[in-house]
């Protein structure tokens, strides 16, 4: 008897949730106001102590997040991330307001305006140019995604030229550095790598990865030197010698074709995998064992989670405290 063909069909997707504007406005609301009212005199003693400098660490592990929860595609995850995400903005908008700088309808407005402007093939070239556009584009890209990018550069590239001439600066065709071209606000690890590679073209780089194991060396070197010292005030040298052994790091991986934060993130993965099986494989808790016996736990959890997963290429010498 011939069984019916395997449907292999791809998923039908989920029914579109329709964007309700008025709704998320009246939510927003009150959104800003709960903010308001945190940051008042009588509000939260933690969030009126709360400055731009101790909050920013947070808006990066927000941001991080975001970033986890789409990977695993846990949409309901991200919609809480988001919205914690939302919570920073609104948490710097409103010390700014306190501070006389700006609030959150000025945040929205450069926002709605900088959208509108950015797209005439969306909101008509009048709209555009009412909302501030100063560059000459053709706004019929006719679904081309390609065009809309350069549409997007030219208009961008007349806000920057405006934006100098209001500062009363000279309009510079170049920038004044080629490393100016990388932003100073990417990730540490991804800052390092573009760095690395715009320095290259210029010839300043290793001829090849194995150049840098020297490198490496000396920088460890360096830091331990530093790091020796019981001098408190000697805190500022281990971090620059550290800040420079982890840049070498990262352009050895440059060099190997790596990207530095995916290599880390995947040794954080088994750092978390292997701690586990620690845990699990433990008699009794962990900070009640010696630390050859925590050794034997480690070594032995390696062993396991490798032969369970005899495909995966895994490290035989994962970093640890």
């Amino acid at each position: 008897m011939d069984l019916p063909p395997e449907n292999t069909s791809p998923p039908v997707p989920a029914p579109a949730t329709p964007t309700r504007p008025a709704q998320a406005a009246a939510l927003f609301e009150q959104s800003v106001a709960i903010m308001a009212r945190l940051r008042a005199p009588d509000g939260c003693p933690w969030d009126r102590e709360q400055s731009f400098e101790s909050i920013r660490k947070y808006t990066l592990e927000e941001t991080y997040e975001v970033f986890d929860a789409i990977e695993r595609r846990d949409w309901p995850h991200l919609a809480e991330e988001l919205g914690d995400l939302l919570l920073q903005v609104l948490f710097y908008a409103e010390m700014a307001a306190n501070e006389g700088h700006f609030t959150i309808a000025e945040v929205l407005d450069h926002l709605n305006r900088k959208l509108v402007r950015r797209h005439p093939h969306v909101f008509g070239e009048e709209a555009s140019r009412a909302a501030g556009n100063q560059a000459d584009v053709d706004a019929e890209v006719e679904g081309s995604s390609a065009a809309v990018l350069r549409n997007w550069e030219d208009i961008k590239a007349a806000e920057k030229r405006a934006a100098a001439e209001k500062r009363g600066a000279a309009v510079q065709d170049h920038a004044q550095s080629r490393l100016d071209a990388v932003p100073r606000a990417l990730p540490a690890l991804a800052e390092a790598a573009k760095l690395g590679a715009r320095a290259r073209k210029s010839g300043f780089d290793w001829d090849e990865w194995r150049d840098l194991l020297p490198k490496l060396a000396e920088e460890t070197a360096e830091l331990e030197a530093e790091a020796a010292s019981p001098d408190p005030a000697r805190k500022p040298a281990v971090e620059a010698e550290l800040g420079d052994l982890l840049f070498t790091a990262v352009n050895l991986g440059r060099h190997l074709g790596v990207d530095a934060e995916m290599a880390l993130r995947g040794c954080n993965r088994r750092f978390r995998d292997r701690f586990r099986q620690m845990e699990e494989s433990a008699s009794k808790p962990l900070e009640e064992l010696s630390l050859a016996e925590l050794e034997a736990l480690w070594e032995h959890a390696k062993r396991t989670l490798s032969e369970s997963a005899p495909g995966a290429a895994a490290s035989t010498s994962e970093a640890r405290p």
